[in-house]
């Protein structure tokens, strides 16, 4: 499988992934930040997308009271994955676990990276890989240091790739900062890319662990 990791502003709509969309035949899946889906009508307009152009989608989403929660569709247009977002501090909610197809994809949303060490124990047996959709990017560089960190240990202890993203946009509770991240690691715990302030797409190649730049 190749997966689309992408790096898109906040918008509204879905115009950017529609736009990487028009290059389908360069991936399988697409993964991309915390929240990019505006709210619960765009949710059921994504299950159409991912139907017609036959796509793994990994994102999440705002529900009507503005939290955010995770989301996962199967290229049938089914929804494989939603719950709402882990309190900080507490257990990491379950199902943080989906199957798609012959895939077991483990899932953390954002934060939920400092509780995956712990919380994907009895949730996940052989994962193929573990998607991390963020929501903003890093407000400093001892964050960024931190959820790399975090990652590689968890890439370690359940022997299998970690990918995550950030968007391009916007801060931590608007505190003016703002570290664009995206990531991959291998099962072994070594880097297949890390990327900071470049926005840029990326497309991994989960069976060869090659990486390419859109």
């Amino acid at each position: 499988m190749r997966l689309l990791v992408a790096q898109p502003k906040h918008e509204t709509g879905l115009e950017q992934l529609l736009e990487e969309l028009q290059q389908q035949e360069l991936f399988d899946a697409v993964l991309y930040p915390e929240g990019y889906v505006a709210d619960e009508n765009a949710v059921a307009i994504l299950c159409d997308i991912a139907k017609q152009y036959k796509k793994l989608v990994i994102t999440g989403y705002r529900d009507r009271h503005q939290k955010d929660r995770a989301l996962m569709i199967h290229p049938s247009g089914t929804i494989i994955l939603e719950r709402a977002k882990s309190p900080m501090g507490g257990l990491l909610y379950s199902p943080s676990v989906a199957e798609a197809d012959d895939l077991q994809i483990g899932y953390l949303l954002c934060v939920e990276i400092l509780q995956g060490l712990v919380g994907l124990e009895g949730q996940a047996n052989q994962l193929d890989f573990i998607a991390h959709p963020i929501g903003v990017g890093m407000f400093s560089e001892e964050q960024f240091a931190e959820w790399i960190d975090t990652a590689t240990k968890i890439a370690m202890k359940f022997k299998t790739m970690i990918i995550g993203t950030s968007h391009a946009d916007g801060s931590y509770r608007n505190c003016g900062i703002s570290i664009p991240i995206s990531y991959c690691i291998d099962a072994s715990g070594k880097p297949v890319y890390i990327s900071r302030n470049d926005p840029r797409s990326w497309i991994v190649d989960l069976k060869t662990g090659q990486v390419e730049k859109l």
